[in-house]
């Protein structure tokens, strides 16, 4: 689960960008142009604008437009602003150009829904209009795509109403700099107000749908930019936000210490705020918050929490458990997240924010980075709904109460409401049931599965005499054993006694259990009599479910992969690069907190597991990477997991798994009986 910084449009009254602003290099006043021709000039214009995000249709070419823009009262398509002669705006005058920005009218007479900002574009200067013109005239592909008509509803579909609409509340009346305010803050001004149209999401609307307030000034100024719930979203207030640094930082890269963007502002980061000068981002950083916080809004923090302790409630709640298996294994049972990659979740906005529209979004369908230079790889949170709506208010109330949030819990019946008007869709079609981890408080002996539970997911700060590395249980079997082709524990229990074929004998679940941590954590065996070994068993047991000896268990082990695929080591080095390397460490170290505790295990090294672990193996480590690495890759439940290549899944191990690590001391006495993998390191 992934908590971030959302906007979307306004019921179809907006069309570009949240942040996005329309001008140039900071000047005195407005600002003039950079020392650069006109038509780059208009380009840096529109990327300020990100007019390539609304006039541009999914696997369209730029600026063709044909994007739909759903709304309450129907369907808006956006049009082509190529300058085709036919189709798009290559007939256009300056002046008729100027006055489809400034009025909405087009050149046949035709007005326009205000999902075109203009009363915002108004504001702009004439030297940045004329920009703008020169770089869609002469900067832009032609492209012939004919536009499509608008699917409103009855009266909505009655343009003549859009010129009465203008006269009520249209003002064509330019930015004027404020001379009690210095010369950066007058820039933001002018970004924010101007082609940034940062009001048309955050700003509140009234019943005509219009914006409360066009800028901060007057009486009506403090509804400017103090937030409104878009599209099942909630656009956070901007008044008084963060700090200059931490604001510039997220436009930048689309991540700060208290936050991550979603919705559409990931896109917005992707292809227009990234590309702002530093001295713009400042200016527009600085102008935010230099508006004072309205009387009922989150005072944006300016220090980001401190690492936090788990909370008590982390395994003895049922939210709390919820949390510890679907969301801990990115945000951390701290909340804290990890940094560059999962935001944190103590001190985020949108778990904070009384009006909880965003986090029940991102929690039902999901989120994804965005892709900046400073972070080119995207990380995926897949949607939950496939929780129940009980379970995904248990979870976001422990989230909003827990590592100093302090918050309102979420009720089922808010969660449903959202569904609802989501209608979220999942993809999965695994026939694997994921066990719920707060079912164990309703069991029998539920403090000793518990502990079971937890000698899984804690093996090393719980048994630190037996593990001889940085590995836990759940390094291998992911979640506590609950995830489908991440070796489960599903089952598992109901197989033993059974055959070993590398211990060339029957063994027990006992056996089989010292036998990983003997190998896998590199460690000493737990007495077999002892509280702890009989805990393991009894959480097994408890995983059984009603499966029996022989049972074909959906999703139980990692699954196979061809072992003819040659493995190709050089490509394998490249890929750990992209792939994995930012969890498991450049030198495949792991990744560790301040403290040097582990956040993602080592692949290889003294801390690494043993070359008698299966994952020493490639085509074992193969299976397991193909169907479980690189977590956050894409929208699978639960952790976006899998999603390379057979080709790649086998050479990422190949690579690592002959990497130097510890011996295995009774090597010797595997497979008696013959049978050993060709791919067995000794």
């Amino acid at each position: 689960m992934v908590l971030t910084f959302p906007r979307l449009a306004i019921a179809g009254l907006t069309l570009m960008s949240t942040f996005a602003a329309c001008a140039n290099e900071p000047t005195p006043a407005v600002g003039s142009a950079p020392q650069s021709t006109q038509t780059e000039r208009g380009q840096y214009v529109a990327q300020l604008g990100d007019c390539i995000a609304c006039h541009t249709a999914k696997g369209a070419a730029p600026m063709s437009g044909g994007l739909a823009l759903k709304t309450p009262m129907g369907t808006i398509y956006s049009t082509n602003i190529t300058p085709d002669r036919d189709t798009g705006i290559g007939n256009y005058s300056f002046e008729q150009f100027d006055e489809v920005m400034r009025k909405g009218v087009t050149p046949s007479g035709q007005h326009l829904y205000p999902a075109m900002p203009y009363p915002s574009y108004a504001k702009m200067s004439e030297g940045d209009m004329q920009d703008l013109y020169a770089y869609l005239m002469q900067g832009v592909t032609p492209v012939k795509n004919a536009n499509l008509e608008s699917e409103m509803s009855f009266p909505f579909n009655q343009r003549w109403g859009l010129a009465l609409w203008n006269m009520m509340f249209l003002d064509t009346r330019p930015f004027v700099p404020d001379p009690a305010r210095t010369d950066v803050i007058n820039r933001g001004a002018y970004l924010v107000q101007g082609l940034g149209h940062c009001g048309s999401c955050h700003t509140p609307r009234g019943l005509a749908f219009q914006e409360k307030a066009m800028s901060d000034a007057g009486s009506s100024g403090k509804h400017y930019l103090a937030g409104e719930t878009v599209e099942e979203w909630q656009a956070l207030s901007l008044r008084n936000l963060w700090t200059v640094q931490d604001t510039v930082q997220l436009l930048k890269t689309g991540q700060n210490r208290f936050a991550t963007v979603s919705g559409n502002m990931v896109d917005v980061i992707h292809h227009s705020t990234q590309h702002f000068t530093d001295a713009d981002l400042t200016a527009i950083a600085s102008y935010l918050k230099s508006l004072p916080a309205g009387k009922d809004e989150l005072p944006m923090p300016a220090v980001a929490n401190a690492p936090a302790l788990a909370p008590d409630t982390l395994f003895s709640s049922r939210g709390g458990l919820g949390y510890t298996q679907f969301c801990a294994d990115c945000h951390r049972p701290d909340g804290g997240g990890v940094k560059g990659i999962f935001p944190p979740l103590n001190g985020n906005p949108s778990i904070l924010s009384a009006n909880p529209t965003s986090l029940l979004h991102i929690t039902l369908t999901g989120w994804q980075t965005a892709q900046t230079a400073a972070h080119p790889r995207v990380y995926t949170m897949p949607g939950f709904a496939r929780l129940s709506d009980a379970e995904i208010a248990e979870i976001l109330s422990f989230v909003r109460s827990s590592w100093g949030n302090d918050a309102a819990a979420i009720k089922p019946a808010q969660v449903a409401k959202m569904r609802k008007q989501l209608d979220p869709q999942t993809t999965d079609s695994s026939a694997f049931e994921t066990p719920r981890l707060a079912n164990l408080l309703s069991a029998s002996n539920a403090d000793q599965v518990m502990r079971g539970m937890r000698l899984h997911l804690q093996t090393k700060a719980l048994l630190p005499d037996n593990v001889g590395n940085a590995l836990n249980c759940t390094s291998c079997h992911l979640n506590a054993g609950t995830v489908a082709d991440g070796s489960p524990f599903v089952g598992v229990s109901a197989f033993f006694p059974g055959y070993a074929p590398r211990a060339g004998k029957e063994i027990t679940l006992e056996e089989r259990i010292n036998g990983c941590f003997r190998r896998s954590m590199d460690g000493k065996p737990l007495p077999v009599a002892s509280p702890d070994m009989q805990a393991m068993v009894a959480y097994f047991d408890w995983m059984k479910m009603n499966n029996a000896p022989g049972d074909k268990v959906a999703g139980r082990g990692v699954g196979k992969i061809d072992p003819g695929i040659k493995p190709n080591v050089d490509n394998g080095k490249v890929v750990y690069v992209q792939q994995c390397a930012v969890c498991h460490g450049d030198d495949g170290q792991g990744l560790k907190h301040a403290d040097g505790s582990y956040v993602y295990p080592p692949l290889w090294g003294d801390e690494s597991f043993n070359i008698g672990a299966g994952m020493a193996r490639t085509y074992t480590a193969a299976a397991f990477v193909k169907r479980n690495m690189p977590i956050g890759f894409h929208e699978k439940f639960p952790l976006g997991q899998g999603g390379l290549s057979d080709q790649d899944a086998v050479d990422v191990p190949e690579y690592f798994s002959h990497k130097p690590r510890p011996d295995f001391v009774d090597k010797a006495k595997d497979w008696p009986n013959g049978g050993k993998p060709v791919d067995a390191r000794y």
